[in-house]
Formats: C-alpha cells, sequence, structure tokens
C-alpha cells in the first residue's frame, strides 16, 4: 500500500480531498403554522398547496421537505409552539442574487397569505454534486 506522509495510507489521504463538488448556496426556510390572529393551524393540504404553487415554480429542479417541530418567542414574550415545516433549497453559487429574490417572495407570499409574523431563513455556502 502507497503511504503519504507520516504513514497515512493513500486511501485515507483520499477521504481527506475537500473539493467535493462546484460552489452552491444552500438555503433553509422555516415555516410555522400557527396563524398570528389565533386562527386555525395552516392545515398540510394548504401547506402541500403552497408548495405545488409557490416554491416548486421558483425551484424547478428540486428541493427538500421536512416535516417539523418548532417554538419560538413572541413579542408577548410567551413560547408559542407549533407544527413546522423546513424547506431546504441548494442552487449554484452564481446565482444566489436572483435565487435570492425568489426566496423573499416566497417568504412573503406565506407571511400574507398564512398571517405568519415570519418565516425564517438560513443560509449557507458549501460545496455540492449531483
Amino acid at each position: 500500500m502507497a503511504l503519504l506522509g507520516a504513514g497515512i495510507p493513500a486511501l485515507m489521504g483520499a477521504a481527506l480531498h475537500t473539493d467535493v463538488g462546484e460552489p452552491y448556496r444552500e438555503t433553509r426556510l422555516y415555516f410555522g403554522t400557527e396563524r398570528a390572529d389565533g386562527g386555525r393551524p395552516v392545515a398540510e393540504r394548504e401547506f402541500m398547496r403552497f408548495l405545488d404553487q409557490e416554491i416548486t415554480p421558483a425551484f424547478p429542479e428540486g428541493l427538500t421537505l421536512h416535516d417539523g417541530y418548532g417554538q419560538w418567542r413572541g413579542g408577548d414574550g410567551k413560547i408559542v409552539r407549533e407544527a413546522s415545516y423546513e424547506v431546504v433549497l441548494l442552487y449554484p453559487e452564481k446565482e444566489a442574487d436572483d435565487r435570492s429574490v425568489r426566496i423573499e417572495r416566497i417568504r412573503d407570499a406565506y407571511e400574507s397569505r398564512y398571517q405568519q409574523d415570519s418565516v425564517g431563513r438560513s443560509d449557507d455556502k458549501l460545496e455540492a454534486q449531483f
């Protein structure tokens, strides 16, 4: 077996190689289901319709959807616990500006349609290969 450096087998050295793909951006969106006006929560069928009408057309190449359960502190200091959805979007770094505009439209649409205080968003840079 060939060795690298201080006795590291060549096969292990390959596992340390970090360039695995192209520069991508990962955005995670967090959709709560409790309405700010105290009305009934957003039902699964409503969210799936929103996914089909708003998110999928903006990201037709694909996405990942996770069911969740979240909590946050409201403006009144009370903890709100609710069923939630997490949508994970991956897209090339070079398209980040255009995709960010699409993402903000999605957030605005959900907040308006379902009386939400906000839709959480987190972004990270990574490398991906498909």
